[in-house]
């Protein structure tokens, strides 16, 4: 990891950039070209220290989701992007492990409603600063872990961010989505070794694998149990790209209650919560 140069080509990027171009207003007040710190850390949907501390070299090595956070967010160039994961010393992404320039740009359109670009085994490609508040932080999961699916059977913690009676039915709509996956994708090792792990690590994912059911995951209802503001019922639209390749994961409140909790989320900002699954 170049922490140096890292920091050099985040601030220069960050200097770059005139909020305009992000959607922000660019008031007589501004006294920094291009983005503030905490604007970057917004459109990033990660914490405002963390942005300094990559920018004063005191950071560890960011992950690689956090990287294709910050290249978003700083509309970087594919260029840009493959020498932002070189500085941190990581393998840029292939290109089908980035999500979608139309996708990215429907992300920020949506604005204050949380919205996420997935690969179609789950692992978030890119965010709104909504999704993050509301999901929490999932970009230092590396592994297995990068899946939902695989966080849905192997971790009590994610579970738990749903009530109980909603487990049984989220479970089906995973193995089912991973069973659709899996027939497109045939013989692929980086399915067929999930699902090899999966049947090892989880009695559950083994009877729900057995009975074969196969839907891709296009709408549904989830009840998010949030630790800040309580229970939110949210309605999940996706959209599904023409190679089933990648999702736009749009979340919206099912009733006014929810639609209150999220707006109140949104004044009281990020701070450290435990995750929710995604999908």
């Amino acid at each position: 990891m170049h922490r140096d140069q890292l920091a050099d080509f985040l601030r220069r990027r960050r200097a770059a950039i005139r909020p305009a171009e992000v959607g922000i207003a660019d008031g007589p007040r501004r006294r920094v070209p291009g983005l503030r710190r905490e604007e970057v850390a917004m459109l990033a949907g990660v914490s405002v220290d963390y942005v300094v501390r990559l920018e004063q070299r005191r950071s560890s090595r960011p992950s690689t989701q956090l990287l294709a956070a910050l290249a978003r967010a700083l509309r970087l160039s594919d260029d840009e992007r493959d020498h932002l994961f070189h500085l941190a010393g990581h393998r840029p992404p292939p290109a089908d492990g980035v999500a979608g320039a139309g996708l990215t740009r429907m992300l920020d359109l949506l604005g204050d409603t949380p919205a996420l670009v997935l690969s179609d085994l789950g692992e978030i490609l890119a965010r709104n600063r909504a999704a993050a508040l509301l999901t929490g932080d999932h970009t230092d999961h590396t592994g297995d872990r990068r899946y939902a699916v695989y966080r849905w059977f192997t971790d009590p913690a994610t579970r738990a961010a749903h009530p109980p009676e909603e487990h049984e039915h989220h479970g089906r709509r995973f193995v089912a989505d991973l069973r659709a996956t899996a027939g497109r994708r045939a013989g692929d090792p980086a399915v067929t070794g999930l699902v090899d792990r999966l049947r090892t690590r989880s009695t559950a994912f083994r009877r729900l694998w057995a009975e074969h059911e196969v839907a891709v995951r296009r709408t549904d209802r989830k009840t998010v149990r949030h630790p800040r503001v309580g229970r939110l019922a949210m309605d999940c639209e996706t959209l599904v790209t023409p190679d089933q390749n990648q999702q736009l994961l749009v979340l919206t409140p099912a009733d006014a209650e929810s639609r209150e909790r999220l707006d109140l989320l949104r004044v009281l900002g990020t701070e450290e919560f435990p995750a929710t699954p995604v999908r």
